[in-house]
């Protein structure tokens, strides 16, 4: 580690001489300074790490010294140290991005934490994070062989993304790559699950998790008929990407509960979202309302009726409710939404669908330079925090906030970064999307999807007699035999979803109340 440069500010510095040859027994290389003008000189001189300066000073006071400091370099940590404890003071302090702030009489102890805590809190973050889950991997890998249920499922994904997000700036990459390797292998787990235990989620509501088309009737209907509710589907949503923004709503909102909820197969807009306002499996869907439903082979929109679908659900519940629906799918809606938001202020229920998230995976497919500056979940999840932080979206959940609406932030499904190719051979009619088929007289391998070859035993429509569905597990990605290798470096490394993994299926369900 090379030398570490303190430049210690203060008027009475012959005092602190102790704690100078405590740091220095250390290798702390500290240079003295005795007023602020003769600090500033210091600085220009030379590059310093860190800056102690005392506020109670004659001439240039510490906050002054410390204002040029900033003005000069702003990314220089400097540590207030005063006898005052004046709450102007440490406010003025604080708003001037000090580094920390210290109470006279200092010890040395002290001094040395603080110095760790601004220079070395990375590496020692690091480490720890490193050690902790060193330890952790091992439970880890020992869970794996024994869950059995869904809850467990939804407490071992929680738990493998807060170690993503916790190793994901750390230096040691190495531990990424096993972090990844064992979220690979949980997947694998997790299909073996799915194909055992979804089938019989539709034989009994005992005992089983909340699916898309419960949700709304179980989880969103009693928070509305408490507190009126701003209701936010953000489409292909997830619970990563949830954990990457929730801090920007920590102003406005303080979180209610924090839950995963199972979305229905295939995990795809088409049938997910259609199922939480309708409140029906796509196969009641299809036999209720034929007017609103299109197979994968129909021409047209898909997800063009959710406002019937919704107003259908509420007159099924008896629920006679003030509400209205909102689809965003440009800045332009958002901003209008944002603009007229006040509008809906006695609504009980404000349903908002945000598109955003989903149009930006595809993006990733068809632009090279969304593949660019989304090129793993690290960055996704970056980008997707990028867009909230400036959306009209966030301007409408803290004008919510204002309005006294409780919040709901959910999603239809996830999505996940596919990176192997598995072959796919159909008639001409079979459906499109890259994580699951359906289609007569399929040609697949079978160690590479889950089968559904009565699709109504899991209450999914059936084009023809003899239809059946596939879904692609963990990061696979099917491929047509024509043209294969085009196909497969055009879509190697992109996000889709339809298919069976934790990250399409487990999905985030939050309630926020305004504060």
């Amino acid at each position: 580690m090379s030398e570490i440069k303190v430049l210690w500010v203060d008027d009475e510095i012959e005092l602190l001489k102790p704690h100078i040859i405590f740091l220095e027994k250390r290798n702390y290389n500290v240079t003295k300074a005795l007023s602020g003008t003769e600090a500033l000189e210091e600085i220009k001189k030379q590059n310093f790490d860190i800056v102690f300066l005392d506020e109670n000073m004659p001439g240039l006071t510490g906050i002054e010294t410390l204002a040029e400091i900033k003005e000069y370099q702003a990314n220089l940590p400097v540590v207030m140290i005063t006898k005052s404890e004046e709450e102007y003071i440490m406010e003025e302090a604080i708003g001037s991005k000090i580094a920390d702030y210290l109470i006279k009489p200092v010890n040395p102890n002290q001094i040395l934490l603080s110095l760790k805590k601004n220079l070395d809190l990375t590496r020692l973050v690091s480490e720890k994070t490193t050690s902790s889950y060193q330890q952790e991997f091992r439970k880890i890998a020992t869970d794996l062989s024994m869950i059995n249920s869904h809850e467990e499922w939804i407490e071992m994904y929680q738990k493998l993304v807060y170690w993503e997000l916790e190793l994901e700036n750390i230096d040691d990459s190495g531990m990424f790559e096993i972090l990844e390797s064992q979220k690979n292998e949980a997947n694998i787990q997790f299909c073996k699950f799915i194909d055992k235990s979804y089938p019989k989620w539709f034989n009994s509501e005992e005992g089983n998790p909340t699916l898309s088309h419960t949700l709304f009737k179980n989880k969103v209907l009693p928070v509305i008929e408490k507190q009126k509710t701003l209701f936010v589907v953000i489409d292909n949503l997830r619970y990563d990407q949830w954990k990457a923004f929730e801090p920007f709503l920590n102003s406005s909102f303080k979180k209610d509960t924090e839950e995963l909820y199972y979305s229905i197969l295939p995990t795809a807009t088409q049938y997910a979202r259609n199922s939480i306002f309708s409140g029906l499996m796509p196969s009641e869907m299809e036999k209720l309302h034929p007017n609103l439903w299109l197979n994968d082979t129909d021409e047209g929109g898909k997800n063009m009726f959710e406002k019937d679908f919704l107003e259908a659900q509420l007159q099924r519940l008896g629920k006679k409710l003030n509400w209205s629906y909102h689809k965003i799918s440009s800045l332009k809606q958002g901003k209008k939404l944002s603009d007229n938001f006040r509008s809906y202020k006695n609504n009980e229920l404000i349903a908002v669908v945000y598109n955003f998230v989903d149009m930006l995976s595809h993006s990733k497919t068809e632009m090279e330079v969304i593949k660019e500056l989304a090129s793993t979940d690290k960055s996704y999840r970056s980008l997707t925090q990028s867009w909230f932080k400036n959306s009209p979206l966030l301007d409408i959940i803290q004008q919510a906030s204002l309005l006294g609406f409780k919040l709901i932030i959910t999603t239809d499904h996830g999505t996940i970064n596919v990176k192997y190719p598995t072959k796919v051979i159909g008639d001409k009619n079979i459906s499109s999307n890259l994580r699951y088929k359906t289609g007569k007289s399929l040609s697949y391998d079978e160690k590479d999807v889950l089968v559904s070859k009565d699709p109504k035993k899991i209450h999914l429509p059936t084009i023809n007699m003899s239809s059946s569905f596939i879904f692609a597990k963990s990061d696979m990605f099917f491929a047509y035999p024509n043209r294969y290798n085009h196909f497969v470096s055009y879509y190697k490394n992109t996000y889709q979803h339809g298919g069976v993994s934790m990250e399409e299926v487990m999905i985030p369900f939050i309630i926020l109340d305004p504060k």
